[in-house]
């Protein structure tokens, strides 16, 4: 239970106050609700004995102080103030729960946002080694879980606790034998519930896993779906799929056939409990008037406590199966917490633009003469050998470099190192004699990124090329500019709504080529003054290169440009070769002193 607490604090540290104003209502509510069924067993016997009122010591002097004219005047106020009573409780347990479902939602929404704005801050090679399927999980599945399961549950089993210890008080003082008969009916339910709760703890486990595996094989299948039609191995993804979607109905539904247990467990005792106490008591011959008063009282307190009791049960053994899910969202966010990526996601999120041209907000860094790559080392975590090792590196201001080499010569890392993904274990990046990594955002900001794979969103073309900015801060003049540089004008007029037509997923509705210039039209409405391109024409054809690399070459006199190469014809316009090998440069000069030389030997 510490532990528990423990975790489930953490996850809503923000929330403290609110929830101690909740608890403070609840506590308040579940007064008002005993105060009004402990009034039920009086009225009935002054209904049915009137002469009572005068007999009874408080009611009496109650009576006699309003002055009421006859006893029966008195017995239907008392049934006014009953309902009011009623009346009051039930439109403050109303607006509790309304509180209480606005609440937990909110937060859901809060603790989506802040898993994203931190799986979004953690380094990129914490994405390298983690399946994307696994954070959509914890950041779609497992907050609904968390909400649902623990904190609605919990506050629902809160509200339930607090009015059945209250209207256990009251049962104490009218009959305490029926009470602890009640307490005992209760006490073997909640004990089933608790010697099951391996068993429970298990099953949502195997529910929240089981989720995670079906959402990674959507995304396997989904995503290789040309090639998956070619192959005609849809059925292997299909298989994957039901395995797992019968272990997940197969726990859901065991879970949820052992909640019916403790409400029809309970009814069946309470209801061989009431109808045994009448029939012992007529039988021991009690008072009927006490009897009347007593059963008044069980009779309501039962209708209150059976769906109570069943609600609070229902909660342990959702809690219970919900632990899994708190462990493992307590583990993400504290493991985000100690690479100190949690960063609280800014409430106004034009806020994080300027208004005046619509371009990132962020700090500023001076580019006037060059970038020096000053003895760059990088090796990957479990690795053998460094990636990169002492890499020297001045490039002036606008100038065009290539990087060339065989696959694993380190070209990519070292871009992921100059795109401030990667920190280095060795070495730094200065522009202009500072160290970009006193404002590494600043140094980003100069960047525009390439890659062989441009990533579009499933929207306009006008948003792809201003991706992250809000529509109302989109610059009309510099987004024109960006679609004539990269020569997308003719794209333009053929589509049918201009720059307002949806390019379909992953920009399906273009071509290879088309997607290529909608990258670089990209990086150039963002006016970022150093372009990299990673091998951004490889995939292409011939004819569809030969028109990217025109765009590309457009440019070179005025934006400086780092490229990656995979065909050598398109770095033939750049002002220096760097040949790379093993992680170092081992050859750097004009196209013609190191690709052709190459040739030639």
């Amino acid at each position: 239970m510490k532990k528990f607490l423990k975790q489930f604090l953490y996850i809503l540290a923000d929330q403290k106050i609110m929830l101690l104003v909740l608890l403070a209502a609840v506590l308040g509510n579940a007064v008002i609700e005993t105060l009004g069924i402990g009034l039920i067993g009086p009225f009935i016997a002054f209904a049915s004995d009137p002469e009572l009122v005068e007999k009874t010591i408080v009611i009496g002097q109650v009576y006699d102080w309003l002055n009421f004219e006859s006893r029966e005047r008195f017995i239907a106020f008392l049934a006014l103030f009953i309902i009011i009573i009623f009346y009051v409780k039930s439109f403050l347990n109303f607006v509790i729960r309304r509180y209480i479902f606005n609440f937990v939602y909110q937060y859901q929404g809060k603790l989506r946002i802040r898993l994203l704005s931190a799986y979004m801050q953690m380094p990129y090679t914490f994405h390298l080694k983690n399946n994307s399927a696994f954070m959509i999980q914890s950041i779609m599945n497992h907050t609904v879980s968390f909400c649902n399961g623990i904190l609605l549950e919990l506050l629902n089993s809160f509200v339930s606790l607090t009015i059945i210890t209250f209207l256990s008080i009251l049962l104490i003082y009218t009959s305490p034998i029926a009470t602890i008969v009640i307490g005992l009916i209760l006490f073997v339910v909640f004990a089933i519930i608790l010697r099951l709760k391996n068993t429970l703890s298990r099953w949502g486990k195997t529910i929240a896993q089981s989720q995670a595996e079906m959402i990674r094989v959507v995304n396997h299948s989904l995503g290789s779906v040309k090639e998956t039609k070619v192959i005609g191995c849809e059925s292997f993804f299909l298989d994957q799929l039901d395995t797992q979607a019968q272990l997940y109905s197969t726990s859901l539904s065991d879970f949820m056939s052992f909640n019916q247990i403790p409400r029809i467990t309970i009814e069946a005792m309470i209801m061989t409990f009431i109808l045994g106490f009448i029939s012992v008591s007529i039988l021991t011959n009690q008072d009927f008037q006490g009897l009347i008063s007593t059963l008044g009282i069980f009779a309501v307190v039962s209708i209150r406590l059976m769906p109570l009791a069943t609600q609070l049960s229902k909660g342990l053994s959702v809690l219970r199966s919900s632990t899994f899910v708190l462990e493992k969202l307590y583990h993400d966010l504290k493991e985000l917490e100690n690479h100190q990526a949690l960063i609280a996601p800014s409430a106004d999120v034009a806020a994080q633009f300027k208004p005046a041209n619509g371009s990132l907000e962020p700090s500023h860094l001076d580019f006037e003469q060059e970038i020096l790559l000053d003895k760059i080392s990088f090796q990957y975590e479990g690795a053998k050998n460094p990636s990169l090792n002492q890499i020297q590196l001045r490039i002036k201001k606008g100038e065009s470099i290539a990087l060339i080499g065989k696959s694993g010569a380190g070209k990519t890392t070292l871009v992921d190192v100059l795109l401030g993904l990667l920190t280095p274990t060795g070495g730094d990046i200065k522009v202009d004699d500072q160290s970009v990594y006193q404002d590494l955002r600043a140094w980003q900001n100069l960047l525009g990124y390439i890659p062989q794979s441009i990533f579009l969103i499933d929207d306009t073309l006008e948003r792809n090329i201003a991706l992250g900015v809000p529509d109302h801060l989109i610059d009309e003049t510099r987004l024109n500019r960006a679609i004539e540089l990269a020569q997308l004008s003719e794209l333009v007029k053929e589509l049918p709504d201009g720059v307002n037509t949806n390019l379909g997923e992953r920009g399906a509705n273009l071509s290879g080529g088309q997607r290529q210039r909608v990258g670089i039209a990209r990086a150039l409405y963002h006016e970022r003054e150093i372009l990299v391109l990673d091998e951004a024409t490889s995939a292409l054809d011939n004819e569809t290169e030969a028109l990217v690399s025109e765009a590309i070459r457009s440019l070179s006199d005025s934006k400086t440009m780092i490229i990656i190469a995979h065909r050598l014809t398109t770095v033939e316009h750049c002002n220096c070769i760097h040949l790379m090998k093993n992680g170092q440069i081992i050859q750097s000069g004009t196209y013609e002193e190191v690709v052709l030389a190459a040739n030639e030997e």
